[in-house]
């Protein structure tokens, strides 16, 4: 019983499978997608682009990748979704069986328990409804009492008055808010559809009567009625008027209408599959015979997308898609046995010639395809084909055929196991086979081997007794004469050769792309670097002196050559091609003809090449998780803040026509100027830091190609508080102010070290200038005190008197002058003659003097107190006392030369020159010395010394002592003394 069932369900599997490859390039979302229900019920598409598919599992919806699900865990209460109707406003209205009403808005699902307005409304059976922007319309189509409308959350009720009596049966149909009219017409009595005009309760009879059990359909002005098997269309006109335009019956019961978007028509028989009538219901022709796909699936729903993308709602099989590009191919080329997988093409003037996976070839001709087999249930494949005039080479993988297109005879030729077939001479071809090259002369029957025990896989003559082959790793020449071979292109396993201009070729290769050399050398390659689909190239076809064409497993690529200058096309499944496994395709005029493992294509290449190179869709953002939350309205200002500072965004690219194909190329402006590109619908940033950016996001779709813009979306991470300017700028000035405390602390400490080390060293200072004047006065005593001895012992008293009187003001003055730190230069003047008067009195007038005040002088200008008069004393005691050929002189002069006053004390003595060791180190010049170093300390006050020997300076007697004094200020009086 089981091996029954099993037998039963595989044979089940199998005949669903050669039904579905009925129409090679459909699309089948399931289970196995994310679709997961039994039932899919209708289709229909917000103004995004996202899908919406009603289901006896909730609600999903598809975004071209992954399929979102709705179900009672979000919110529904009822989840057989009969309809789902997007609004204008970006809701979702949700109509299941029968009530239950829901709507889904900003990703969430709100209820008849979150939103009490929908429990308003309440059929007894399932409602018709009509759409107008922002509000839905709804009413049921048997005796309706209301018309519901909902809107923006709210609830409103229109009353009808329709019927008459109780009895009354009536169906009401063709809504239209419009022009405010519901036709209507009673089941059970034989009369014309009533116009009904829900303002004012008003009923117009209109010009025709429908048959009991008819069901209508109506879009725009168009009204499809359908009775069992009997198809008619109508036009409205002025409300009142109906038109028969065209009518159609079915070889079966149709139990769905549907009229796409573009005015066509589509049937759904009870028995499964659909009816497409390829005329838009506008035209005023006749309904022609409609194109039958889809057998064995029952539809319940029938879909054309906003890019014409068509797409089926099944019963228990999921859904179905099929591209716009591929859908018009199918349709205006439906070829009834064209679905074989073709390994091999070739034309001439009698049509096009296929070769199959199994020994059976087909003739394409005039819409129609002719099959000719060779040997009945033998699955030997086509490996090439040739074909001029009337002779045709069919080469399998171990036999060879020829045909005879006038007699419509085939003759057996030999068994070779065959790689490839290439034109040679006129009449003859090279057939490149596991044995090597043999030449065959189609016209005689007669071989000829060119090459013997060598497996080849293709050849090209390139000069008379000359041809390229190619095994399956090198490529050589080979010379047909000698019948010897040279290898030529090393590494290279060539698919296919041919001749692209003067002494240049093209080789097809397995793994290195396309290859362009000329007889020495390759000159270019051509692979995926440079825009190819793949590496792995099968055929070549040659369009004209600059473009060629290339097979591949992953679609079709088209190569045009400028110059330098390379541009690639690539075309697949999407852009029309039955499948994206090309075996090879040949050219006539625009048509080029494609030979794929799902039937033969059959394309414009000015439609192929007319194509966008972008997508004109942009990447949606479907919720942003920012601040620990998600936030579906993006419209808001999107704002987070640390620790909350992850970004999530979740997107959307809703191109269908890339069959999840789909990948995302991005960036936040602000954080980093480089491009990031990856597939996952969730794209995370972790750990921004506080700023304002800018997410920018484009969408990639099929073969590369990019949305037409980007999606643009600000949002901004607010920092903490320890993050704002202001703060940083008050952690860096309280940091600038405890730095500088601390410097200045520690700049303050060190010179309060350095002052206290003044203070004392100043403290020394002034013990040792006091020490300093306690040591000058007793020396001066000293020195007067012996003259007064030396006076008393000549006995002349009257000259001791006087000189006694003289001491005794120069004892006073010294004393006074000894407790001054600085005196003026008056005082000093003073000072200095009184002390030279009394030594001039003891020395009996031995010398002269001069005291001299410069003009530059200010006399009030201040000066070291006893300074200057141990250097006059030193120029009496060792300059002059002891001349005895010349009286001395002493000059004392007191200038100014603008920064320094300048004092001279000069004598016209012996000099120093012989005394240089007793003269400057005298007593009193070292008391002088200790002085100035004093002052400099204390004072600050700067004291240059100099001492000459006039002698040697200008070459006269005598001693000149030098002192340069800077003013010292006086604070008391403001002035410099």
């Amino acid at each position: 019983m089981k091996k029954i069932i099993l037998f039963h369900l595989f044979s089940f599997i199998l005949l669903s499978s050669l039904l579905f490859a009925q129409i090679p390039g459909i699309v089948n979302y399931n289970e196995e997608n994310g679709l997961n229900n039994s039932y899919t019920y209708s289709i229909n598409q917000d103004k995004t682009g996202f899908l919406w598919i009603g289901s006896d599992n909730g609600l999903f919806r598809f975004d071209g990748k992954e399929f979102k699900h709705f179900n009672n865990k979000q919110g529904l209460k009822n989840i057989e979704a009969l309809s789902c109707i997007p609004l204008s406003n970006g809701e979702v209205f949700i109509a299941p069986f029968l009530n239950n009403f829901a709507y889904l808005k900003n990703g969430r699902i709100i209820n008849s328990d979150s939103n009490r307005e929908l429990q308003k409304m309440q059929f007894t059976v399932n409602p018709d409804y009509y759409v107008d922007s922002e509000s839905l319309y709804l009413f049921s189509s048997y005796n309706p009492d209301n018309i519901y409308r909902y809107r923006n959350e709210k609830v409103n009720r229109i009353p009808l008055a329709i019927k008459s009596s109780q009895t009354d049966s009536y169906y009401a149909f063709g809504l239209n808010v419009a022009d405010k009219m519901l036709y209507l017409f009673r089941q059970e009595k034989k009369e014309n559809i009533q116009a009904y005009d829900i303002i004012t309760k008003k009923k117009t009879p209109c010009n025709i009567s429908i048959k009991k059990n008819t069901v209508i359909l109506r879009k725009g002005d168009i009204f499809v009625f359908r009775n069992k098997r009997t198809v008619e269309v109508y036009k409205l006109y002025n409300k009142f008027y109906f038109k028969k335009l065209k009518s159609y019956t079915a070889g079966e019961n149709i139990h769905r209408i549907v009229i796409d978007n573009n005015y066509r028509l589509w049937l759904c028989p009870e028995e499964g599959g659909a009816l497409y009538f390829k005329q838009p219901l506008l035209d005023d022709s006749r309904l022609s015979d409609p194109v039958r796909m889809m057998e064995n699936y029952i539809l319940n729903d029938i879909f054309v997308d906003q890019d014409n993308n068509t797409w089926f709602s099944t019963r228990n099989n999921g859904i179905f898609f099929i591209a716009d590009q591929f859908f018009k191919n199918y349709v205006h080329f439906p070829i009834k046995n064209n679905s074989s997988n073709i390994k091999a093409i070739a034309k001439n003037s009698h049509g096009i010639f296929l070769g199959y996976n199994e020994a059976k070839s087909g003739i394409y001709h005039n819409g129609q395809i002719t099959d000719l087999v060779f040997e009945r249930n033998i699955k030997i494949e086509h490996k090439s084909i040739f074909s001029e005039g009337n002779t045709v080479i069919f080469g399998l993988t171990r036999s060879l055929f020829q045909y005879d297109i006038v007699t419509r005879k085939k003759y057996f030729l030999k068994d070779y196991l065959l790689k490839n077939i290439v034109p040679y001479t006129p009449g003859s071809i090279i057939l490149c086979t596991s044995d090597g090259l043999i030449a065959y002369n189609y016209k005689t029957g007669s071989y000829t081997e060119i090459l013997s025990k060598e497996r080849m896989y293709t050849a090209l003559p390139y000069a008379r007794d000359s041809l390229f082959a190619g095994n399956f790793k090198d490529l050589y020449k080979v010379n047909t004469v000698s019948k010897k071979k040279k290898l030529f292109l090393k590494g290279y396993y060539f698919t296919d050769l041919k001749k692209f201009g003067d002494d240049l070729y093209i080789g097809a290769t397995n793994v290195n792309g396309i290859i362009l050399f000329d007889n020495s050398k390759i000159l270019r390659k051509i692979s995926e670097k440079v825009g190819l689909v793949t590496n792995q190239i099968k055929k070549i076809e040659i369009e004209n002196k600059s473009v060629f064409w290339a097979s591949t497993n992953y679609g079709l690529s088209r190569i045009e050559l400028t110059g330098s200058d390379i541009k690639i096309n690539n075309f697949t499944q999407t852009d029309g091609l039955p499948s994206n496994s090309v075996s090879g395709c040949i050219i006539s005029g625009d048509t080029i003809y494609v030979g794929t493992s799902k039937g033969l294509g059959i394309l414009s290449i000015e439609n192929l090449m007319g194509q966008k190179k972008f997508i004109n869709k942009k990447v949606i953002i479907n919720s942003v998780v920012i601040g620990g939350r998600e936030i579906f309205d993006i419209r808001q200002p999107l704002t987070g803040q640390t620790p909350h500072n992850d970004v999530t965004f979740n997107v959307s690219f809703p191109d269908f026509i890339s069959q999840g194909k789909i990948s995302y190329r991005y960036k936040i402006e602000g954080l980093s100027n480089g491009w990031q590109t990856g597939n996952s619908q969730k794209i995370i940033f972790s750990s921004l830091p506080p700023g304002s950016y800018t997410f920018k996001i484009f969408g990639l779709g099929y073969n590369g190609k990019q949305s037409y813009g980007s999606t643009n979306l600000q949002f901004e991470i607010l920092p903490k508080f320890w993050q704002t300017l202001w703060f940083k700028l008050m952690i860096i000035s309280m940091g600038a102010a405890a730095l500088f405390i601390l410097i200045n602390f520690y700049f303050q400490k060190k010179r309060n070290k350095k002052l206290e080390t003044l203070y004392y060293e100043k403290k020394i200072a002034e013990l040792e200038l006091q020490a300093i004047k306690a040591q000058i006065n007793p020396h001066f005593i000293y020195n007067c005190l012996n003259s007064i001895q030396f006076l008393l012992y000549k006995k002349d008293y009257k000259e001791t008197e006087n000189y006694l009187e003289i001491f005794a003001q120069m004892i006073r003055k010294t004393l006074y002058y000894s407790e001054k730190t600085f005196m003026s230069i008056k005082d000093e003047a003073d000072y200095l003659s009184l002390y030279l008067n009394m030594e001039k009195l003891r020395l009996k007038d031995l010398f002269d003097y001069k005291i001299i005040l410069s003009e530059n002088i200010n006399k009030n200008w201040m000066l070291p107190s006893l300074l200057i008069q141990p250097f006059v004393e030193n120029a009496i005691k060792h300059g002059i006392a002891g001349l005895k050929d010349r009286k001395g002189n002493i000059l004392v002069s007191f200038d100014y030369n603008g920064t320094s006053i300048c004092v001279i004390i000069e004598d016209n003595g012996t000099g120093i020159g012989r005394k240089r060791q007793a003269s400057p180190d005298s007593f009193g010049v070292k008391l002088s010395q200790k002085r100035i170093e004093t002052f400099r300390q204390l004072f600050e006050t700067h004291i240059i010394l100099e001492i000459h020997d006039l002698s040697e300076k200008e070459q006269r007697p005598g001693t000149q002592i030098k002192l340069y004094i800077k003013p010292y200020e006086n604070q008391n009086t403001g002035m410099h003394h």
